[in-house]
Protein backbone atom coordinates (compact mmCIF):
# COMPACT_ATOMS: atom_id res chain seq x y z
CA UNK A 1 0.00 0.00 0.00
CA UNK A 2 2.79 2.42 0.97
CA UNK A 3 4.62 1.67 -2.26
CA UNK A 4 1.45 2.38 -4.24
CA UNK A 5 1.01 5.72 -2.44
CA UNK A 6 4.60 6.62 -3.26
CA UNK A 7 3.98 5.82 -6.93
CA UNK A 8 0.79 7.91 -7.02
CA UNK A 9 2.70 10.81 -5.47
CA UNK A 10 5.56 10.38 -7.94
CA UNK A 11 3.16 10.32 -10.88
CA UNK A 12 1.37 13.43 -9.64
CA UNK A 13 4.69 15.25 -9.20
CA UNK A 14 5.76 14.08 -12.65
CA UNK A 15 2.59 15.49 -14.19
CA UNK A 16 3.34 18.88 -12.65
CA UNK A 17 6.95 18.71 -13.72
CA UNK A 18 5.87 17.72 -17.20
CA UNK A 19 3.73 20.84 -17.52
CA UNK A 20 6.65 22.99 -16.43
CA UNK A 21 9.14 21.24 -18.70
CA UNK A 22 6.76 21.55 -21.63
CA UNK A 23 7.37 25.31 -21.78
CA UNK A 24 9.88 24.44 -24.49
CA UNK A 25 9.50 20.74 -25.35
CA UNK A 26 6.55 18.37 -25.42
CA UNK A 27 7.58 14.74 -25.07
CA UNK A 28 5.48 11.85 -26.36
CA UNK A 29 6.24 8.45 -24.85
CA UNK A 30 5.65 5.98 -27.69
CA UNK A 31 5.37 2.41 -26.32
CA UNK A 32 5.33 -0.21 -29.07
CA UNK A 33 6.18 -3.88 -29.66
CA UNK A 34 9.32 -3.43 -31.77
CA UNK A 35 10.38 -7.03 -31.08
CA UNK A 36 8.45 -10.26 -30.53
CA UNK A 37 5.32 -11.58 -32.21
CA UNK A 38 3.64 -8.19 -32.66
CA UNK A 39 6.78 -6.49 -34.06
CA UNK A 40 5.05 -5.72 -37.38
CA UNK A 41 2.59 -3.50 -35.46
CA UNK A 42 5.42 -1.56 -33.85
CA UNK A 43 7.25 -1.18 -37.15
CA UNK A 44 4.15 0.14 -38.92
CA UNK A 45 3.21 2.66 -36.20
CA UNK A 46 6.78 3.90 -35.72
CA UNK A 47 7.07 4.47 -39.48
CA UNK A 48 3.72 6.33 -39.55
CA UNK A 49 4.71 8.58 -36.62
CA UNK A 50 7.96 9.45 -38.41
CA UNK A 51 6.07 10.18 -41.65
CA UNK A 52 3.60 12.46 -39.86
CA UNK A 53 6.44 14.45 -38.33
CA UNK A 54 8.29 14.60 -41.66
CA UNK A 55 5.15 16.06 -43.25
CA UNK A 56 4.15 18.43 -40.43
CA UNK A 57 7.41 19.33 -38.71
CA UNK A 58 8.38 19.01 -35.06
CA UNK A 59 7.02 22.36 -33.83
CA UNK A 60 3.44 22.85 -32.64
CA UNK A 61 2.08 25.98 -30.95
CA UNK A 62 5.63 27.15 -30.34
CA UNK A 63 6.68 23.87 -28.70
CA UNK A 64 9.19 21.33 -29.95
CA UNK A 65 7.77 17.80 -30.24
CA UNK A 66 10.05 14.98 -29.13
CA UNK A 67 9.08 11.30 -29.44
CA UNK A 68 10.66 8.85 -27.00
CA UNK A 69 10.25 5.35 -28.48
CA UNK A 70 10.36 2.34 -26.13
CA UNK A 71 9.97 -1.36 -26.98
CA UNK A 72 7.66 -3.36 -24.69
CA UNK A 73 7.60 -6.53 -26.86
CA UNK A 74 3.80 -6.55 -26.19
CA UNK A 75 4.38 -7.72 -22.58
CA UNK A 76 2.04 -5.82 -20.18
CA UNK A 77 4.51 -5.88 -17.23
CA UNK A 78 7.11 -4.25 -19.49
CA UNK A 79 4.55 -1.70 -20.67
CA UNK A 80 3.62 -0.65 -17.15
CA UNK A 81 7.26 -0.30 -16.03
CA UNK A 82 8.19 1.65 -19.18
CA UNK A 83 5.18 3.98 -18.79
CA UNK A 84 6.13 4.73 -15.18
CA UNK A 85 9.69 5.54 -16.26
CA UNK A 86 8.49 7.75 -19.10
CA UNK A 87 6.11 9.68 -16.83
CA UNK A 88 8.39 10.02 -13.79
CA UNK A 89 11.85 10.25 -15.37
CA UNK A 90 11.31 11.46 -18.93
CA UNK A 91 8.47 13.86 -18.00
CA UNK A 92 6.35 12.94 -21.02
CA UNK A 93 3.09 14.78 -21.66
CA UNK A 94 1.49 11.89 -23.58
CA UNK A 95 1.81 8.12 -23.60
CA UNK A 96 0.89 6.54 -26.93
CA UNK A 97 1.06 3.36 -29.01
CA UNK A 98 -0.07 0.10 -27.30
CA UNK A 99 0.11 -2.81 -29.74
CA UNK A 100 -2.33 -5.12 -27.93
CA UNK A 101 -5.19 -4.69 -25.46
CA UNK A 102 -3.42 -5.97 -22.30
CA UNK A 103 -0.67 -3.35 -22.73
CA UNK A 104 -3.19 -0.51 -23.14
CA UNK A 105 -5.06 -1.66 -20.03
CA UNK A 106 -1.83 -1.93 -17.99
CA UNK A 107 -1.19 1.81 -18.40
CA UNK A 108 -4.76 3.04 -17.79
CA UNK A 109 -4.34 3.57 -14.00
CA UNK A 110 -1.07 5.44 -14.55
CA UNK A 111 -2.67 7.77 -17.09
CA UNK A 112 -5.44 8.50 -14.57
CA UNK A 113 -3.05 9.13 -11.66
CA UNK A 114 -0.72 11.36 -13.68
CA UNK A 115 -3.58 13.04 -15.62
CA UNK A 116 -1.73 12.37 -18.88
CA UNK A 117 -3.52 11.49 -22.14
CA UNK A 118 -3.09 7.87 -23.25
CA UNK A 119 -3.47 7.67 -27.03
CA UNK A 120 -4.34 4.13 -28.12
CA UNK A 121 -3.09 3.72 -31.70
CA UNK A 122 -3.55 -0.06 -32.12
CA UNK A 123 -5.41 -2.06 -29.44
CA UNK A 124 -9.03 -2.87 -30.31
CA UNK A 125 -11.06 -4.22 -27.37
CA UNK A 126 -14.22 -2.21 -26.77
CA UNK A 127 -13.69 -1.64 -23.01
CA UNK A 128 -10.33 0.15 -23.26
CA UNK A 129 -11.58 3.74 -23.23
CA UNK A 130 -13.77 2.95 -20.19
CA UNK A 131 -10.69 2.21 -18.06
CA UNK A 132 -9.53 5.83 -17.76
CA UNK A 133 -11.01 9.26 -18.55
CA UNK A 134 -7.61 10.08 -20.08
CA UNK A 135 -7.72 7.41 -22.82
CA UNK A 136 -8.53 8.41 -26.41
CA UNK A 137 -8.41 5.88 -29.28
CA UNK A 138 -7.46 6.42 -32.94
CA UNK A 139 -7.39 2.76 -34.00
CA UNK A 140 -10.67 0.79 -34.01
CA UNK A 141 -12.82 -1.57 -31.97
CA UNK A 142 -13.41 -5.18 -33.00
CA UNK A 143 -17.22 -4.87 -32.80
CA UNK A 144 -17.14 -2.05 -35.39
CA UNK A 145 -16.07 -4.52 -38.09
CA UNK A 146 -17.46 -7.77 -36.66
CA UNK A 147 -21.11 -6.67 -36.46
CA UNK A 148 -21.03 -5.37 -40.04
CA UNK A 149 -19.35 -8.60 -41.21
CA UNK A 150 -22.16 -10.62 -39.58
CA UNK A 151 -24.83 -8.61 -41.42
CA UNK A 152 -23.03 -8.96 -44.75
CA UNK A 153 -22.53 -12.73 -44.30
CA UNK A 154 -26.20 -13.35 -43.42
CA UNK A 155 -27.34 -11.38 -46.49
CA UNK A 156 -24.93 -13.17 -48.85
CA UNK A 157 -25.81 -16.82 -48.50
CA UNK A 158 -23.63 -17.76 -45.56
CA UNK A 159 -25.69 -19.83 -43.12
CA UNK A 160 -23.20 -21.99 -41.12
CA UNK A 161 -20.06 -20.49 -39.61
CA UNK A 162 -17.18 -21.72 -37.43
CA UNK A 163 -15.43 -18.94 -35.49
CA UNK A 164 -11.65 -19.12 -34.99
CA UNK A 165 -10.25 -16.33 -32.80
CA UNK A 166 -7.14 -15.63 -30.74
CA UNK A 167 -7.78 -16.44 -27.09
CA UNK A 168 -7.65 -12.98 -25.49
CA UNK A 169 -9.97 -10.00 -25.04
CA UNK A 170 -10.10 -8.75 -28.68
CA UNK A 171 -10.79 -12.28 -29.90
CA UNK A 172 -13.71 -12.58 -27.49
CA UNK A 173 -14.95 -9.14 -28.58
CA UNK A 174 -14.82 -10.15 -32.25
CA UNK A 175 -16.43 -13.57 -31.70
CA UNK A 176 -19.24 -12.40 -29.43
CA UNK A 177 -20.23 -9.35 -31.47
CA UNK A 178 -20.19 -11.39 -34.70
CA UNK A 179 -22.15 -14.29 -33.20
CA UNK A 180 -24.83 -12.10 -31.58
CA UNK A 181 -25.53 -10.30 -34.86
CA UNK A 182 -25.21 -13.37 -37.12
CA UNK A 183 -27.60 -15.49 -35.04
CA UNK A 184 -30.03 -12.56 -34.84
CA UNK A 185 -29.96 -12.45 -38.65
CA UNK A 186 -30.79 -16.17 -38.90
CA UNK A 187 -27.31 -17.72 -39.17
CA UNK A 188 -25.81 -20.52 -37.07
CA UNK A 189 -22.41 -20.65 -35.38
CA UNK A 190 -21.65 -24.38 -35.27
CA UNK A 191 -18.30 -24.23 -33.41
CA UNK A 192 -16.33 -21.60 -31.49
CA UNK A 193 -12.58 -22.26 -31.53
CA UNK A 194 -10.02 -20.30 -29.50
CA UNK A 195 -6.34 -20.34 -30.51
CA UNK A 196 -3.49 -19.47 -28.10
CA UNK A 197 -2.24 -15.92 -28.68
CA UNK A 198 1.45 -16.82 -28.28
CA UNK A 199 3.06 -19.10 -30.89
CA UNK A 200 -0.20 -20.26 -32.45
CA UNK A 201 -0.44 -23.43 -34.54
CA UNK A 202 -3.68 -23.10 -36.48
CA UNK A 203 -3.57 -26.54 -38.16
CA UNK A 204 -5.50 -28.57 -35.53
CA UNK A 205 -8.16 -25.85 -35.27
CA UNK A 206 -8.49 -25.72 -39.06
CA UNK A 207 -8.97 -29.49 -39.16
CA UNK A 208 -11.73 -29.26 -36.55
CA UNK A 209 -13.31 -26.42 -38.53
CA UNK A 210 -13.19 -28.44 -41.75
CA UNK A 211 -14.84 -31.41 -40.03
CA UNK A 212 -17.81 -29.15 -39.13
CA UNK A 213 -18.40 -28.41 -42.87
CA UNK A 214 -19.34 -24.72 -42.48
CA UNK A 215 -19.98 -22.28 -45.31
CA UNK A 216 -17.32 -19.97 -43.88
CA UNK A 217 -14.79 -19.42 -41.11
CA UNK A 218 -15.06 -16.15 -39.18
CA UNK A 219 -11.46 -15.41 -38.24
CA UNK A 220 -9.78 -12.91 -35.95
CA UNK A 221 -6.03 -13.03 -35.40
CA UNK A 222 -3.93 -10.01 -34.40
CA UNK A 223 -1.94 -8.01 -36.93
CA UNK A 224 1.09 -10.04 -37.99
CA UNK A 225 -0.47 -13.53 -37.68
CA UNK A 226 -2.67 -13.45 -40.81
CA UNK A 227 0.08 -14.77 -43.08
CA UNK A 228 0.60 -17.89 -40.96
CA UNK A 229 -3.14 -18.49 -40.77
CA UNK A 230 -3.70 -18.21 -44.53
CA UNK A 231 -0.73 -20.49 -45.27
CA UNK A 232 -2.11 -23.23 -43.01
CA UNK A 233 -5.64 -22.67 -44.38
CA UNK A 234 -4.36 -23.41 -47.90
CA UNK A 235 -2.20 -26.34 -46.74
CA UNK A 236 -5.25 -27.99 -45.15
CA UNK A 237 -7.19 -27.57 -48.40
CA UNK A 238 -10.03 -25.52 -46.92
CA UNK A 239 -9.97 -23.18 -49.93
CA UNK A 240 -10.47 -26.15 -52.30
CA UNK A 241 -13.26 -27.47 -50.03
CA UNK A 242 -15.14 -24.21 -50.72
CA UNK A 243 -14.96 -22.96 -47.12
CA UNK A 244 -14.72 -19.18 -47.28
CA UNK A 245 -12.83 -16.86 -44.92
CA UNK A 246 -14.66 -13.84 -43.50
CA UNK A 247 -13.86 -11.56 -40.58
CA UNK A 248 -12.35 -8.24 -39.58
CA UNK A 249 -9.48 -7.22 -41.84
CA UNK A 250 -6.59 -8.25 -39.60
CA UNK A 251 -6.46 -11.65 -41.34
CA UNK A 252 -5.79 -10.03 -44.75
CA UNK A 253 -3.39 -7.44 -43.35
CA UNK A 254 -2.00 -5.15 -46.09
CA UNK A 255 1.48 -5.55 -44.63
CA UNK A 256 1.46 -9.32 -45.30
CA UNK A 257 -1.09 -9.73 -48.09
CA UNK A 258 1.30 -10.04 -51.04
CA UNK A 259 2.98 -13.07 -49.45
CA UNK A 260 -0.26 -14.99 -48.86
CA UNK A 261 -0.62 -16.45 -52.36
CA UNK A 262 -3.66 -17.02 -54.54
CA UNK A 263 -5.51 -19.02 -51.83
CA UNK A 264 -6.50 -15.66 -50.31
CA UNK A 265 -8.13 -14.34 -53.52
CA UNK A 266 -11.82 -13.60 -53.02
CA UNK A 267 -11.59 -13.38 -49.23
CA UNK A 268 -14.15 -10.86 -47.94
CA UNK A 269 -13.48 -8.83 -44.80
CA UNK A 270 -14.92 -5.77 -43.07
CA UNK A 271 -12.35 -3.22 -41.96
CA UNK A 272 -11.45 0.41 -41.41
CA UNK A 273 -8.61 0.74 -43.92
CA UNK A 274 -7.15 -0.63 -47.10
CA UNK A 275 -3.98 0.53 -48.82
CA UNK A 276 -6.17 0.48 -51.96
CA UNK A 277 -8.62 3.05 -50.50
CA UNK A 278 -9.15 5.32 -53.54
CA UNK A 279 -9.03 8.79 -51.93
CA UNK A 280 -6.37 11.34 -52.96
CA UNK A 281 -5.30 11.64 -49.29
CA UNK A 282 -4.64 7.90 -49.11
CA UNK A 283 -2.85 7.69 -52.46
CA UNK A 284 -0.31 10.31 -51.36
CA UNK A 285 -0.03 8.70 -47.89
CA UNK A 286 0.72 5.26 -49.39
CA UNK A 287 3.22 6.65 -51.90
CA UNK A 288 5.16 8.63 -49.28
CA UNK A 289 5.01 5.79 -46.73
CA UNK A 290 6.41 3.27 -49.24
CA UNK A 291 9.11 5.69 -50.39
CA UNK A 292 10.25 6.32 -46.79
CA UNK A 293 10.21 2.62 -45.81
CA UNK A 294 11.86 0.67 -48.59
CA UNK A 295 8.58 -0.20 -50.35
CA UNK A 296 6.73 -1.40 -47.22
CA UNK A 297 2.98 -0.99 -47.68
CA UNK A 298 1.11 0.79 -44.84
CA UNK A 299 -1.57 -1.16 -43.01
CA UNK A 300 -4.38 -0.30 -40.59
CA UNK A 301 -1.90 -0.02 -37.71
CA UNK A 302 -0.02 2.67 -39.64
CA UNK A 303 -3.13 4.84 -40.01
CA UNK A 304 -3.87 4.40 -36.29
CA UNK A 305 -0.41 5.80 -35.51
CA UNK A 306 -0.60 8.55 -38.13
CA UNK A 307 -3.98 9.73 -36.87
CA UNK A 308 -2.80 9.50 -33.27
CA UNK A 309 -0.10 12.04 -34.06
CA UNK A 310 -2.64 14.26 -35.81
CA UNK A 311 -4.84 14.15 -32.71
CA UNK A 312 -1.91 15.17 -30.48
CA UNK A 313 -0.79 17.99 -32.78
CA UNK A 314 -4.30 19.43 -33.19
CA UNK A 315 -5.06 19.19 -29.46
CA UNK A 316 -1.88 21.12 -28.67
CA UNK A 317 -2.90 23.79 -31.19
CA UNK A 318 -6.28 24.10 -29.44
CA UNK A 319 -4.67 24.42 -26.00
CA UNK A 320 -2.08 26.88 -27.41
CA UNK A 321 0.69 24.53 -26.30
CA UNK A 322 -0.61 23.82 -22.80
CA UNK A 323 0.06 20.23 -21.69
CA UNK A 324 -2.61 20.22 -19.00
CA UNK A 325 -4.15 16.75 -19.33
CA UNK A 326 -7.74 17.82 -18.75
CA UNK A 327 -7.46 20.62 -21.31
CA UNK A 328 -5.93 18.25 -23.88
CA UNK A 329 -8.67 15.64 -23.42
CA UNK A 330 -11.34 18.35 -23.71
CA UNK A 331 -9.69 19.53 -26.95
CA UNK A 332 -9.72 16.00 -28.38
CA UNK A 333 -13.40 15.26 -27.72
CA UNK A 334 -15.44 15.73 -30.87
CA UNK A 335 -12.41 16.42 -33.07
CA UNK A 336 -13.00 15.45 -36.72
CA UNK A 337 -10.67 15.24 -39.72
CA UNK A 338 -9.95 13.53 -43.03
CA UNK A 339 -7.67 10.54 -42.51
CA UNK A 340 -6.05 8.39 -45.20
CA UNK A 341 -8.80 5.88 -44.26
CA UNK A 342 -11.60 8.43 -44.82
CA UNK A 343 -13.46 10.82 -42.48
CA UNK A 344 -13.01 10.08 -38.76
CA UNK A 345 -13.92 11.74 -35.47
CA UNK A 346 -13.55 11.25 -31.72
CA UNK A 347 -16.84 10.47 -29.98
CA UNK A 348 -17.20 13.21 -27.32
CA UNK A 349 -19.05 10.81 -24.99
CA UNK A 350 -16.76 7.75 -25.15
CA UNK A 351 -13.46 9.20 -26.48
CA UNK A 352 -13.53 6.37 -29.00
CA UNK A 353 -13.16 6.60 -32.76
CA UNK A 354 -16.07 6.98 -35.16
CA UNK A 355 -15.15 5.88 -38.69
CA UNK A 356 -16.31 4.30 -41.93
CA UNK A 357 -16.17 0.52 -42.18
CA UNK A 358 -15.61 -0.95 -45.64
CA UNK A 359 -16.46 -4.37 -47.04
CA UNK A 360 -13.48 -5.49 -49.13
CA UNK A 361 -12.54 -8.43 -51.38
CA UNK A 362 -8.97 -9.58 -52.03
CA UNK A 363 -8.21 -9.05 -55.72
CA UNK A 364 -5.16 -8.80 -57.95
CA UNK A 365 -4.44 -5.21 -59.01
CA UNK A 366 -1.40 -4.61 -61.20
CA UNK A 367 0.01 -8.00 -60.26
CA UNK A 368 -0.29 -7.33 -56.50
CA UNK A 369 -2.87 -8.47 -53.96
CA UNK A 370 -5.07 -5.75 -52.45
CA UNK A 371 -8.20 -5.48 -50.31
CA UNK A 372 -10.52 -3.79 -52.82
CA UNK A 373 -13.43 -1.95 -51.20
CA UNK A 374 -16.89 -2.54 -52.69
CA UNK A 375 -19.30 -1.37 -49.96
CA UNK A 376 -19.19 1.27 -47.22
CA UNK A 377 -20.89 1.90 -43.87
CA UNK A 378 -20.59 5.53 -42.81
CA UNK A 379 -19.61 6.92 -39.39
CA UNK A 380 -19.75 3.67 -37.40
CA UNK A 381 -19.64 4.08 -33.62
CA UNK A 382 -18.48 1.25 -31.37
CA UNK A 383 -21.44 -1.20 -31.18
CA UNK A 384 -19.83 -2.72 -28.08
CA UNK A 385 -20.58 0.46 -26.12
CA UNK A 386 -23.94 1.05 -27.76
CA UNK A 387 -25.06 -2.39 -26.56
CA UNK A 388 -24.43 -1.39 -22.94
CA UNK A 389 -26.66 1.68 -23.04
Amino acid sequence: MFRKQLMVAALALAAGASAAYAQDTVKIGLILPMTGQQASTGKQIDAAVKLYMARHGNMVAGKKIEVVLKDDAAVPDNTKRIAQELIVNDKVSFVAGFGITPTALAVAPLATQAKIPEIVMAAGTSIITERSPYIVRTSFTLPQSSVIMADWAAKNGIKKVVTIVSDYAPGMDAQNSFKDQFVKAGGAVVAELKVPLANPDFAPFLQRARDASPDALFVFVPSGQGGTFMKQYAERGLDKAGIKIIGPGDVTDDDLLNNMGDAVLGTVTAHLYSAAHPSPANKSFVAEFKKANGGMRPNFMAVGGYDGMHLIYEALKKTKGSTNGDALIAAMKGMAWESPRGPISIDPETRDIIQNIYIRRVEKVGGELYNVEFSKFDAVKDPGKAAKK
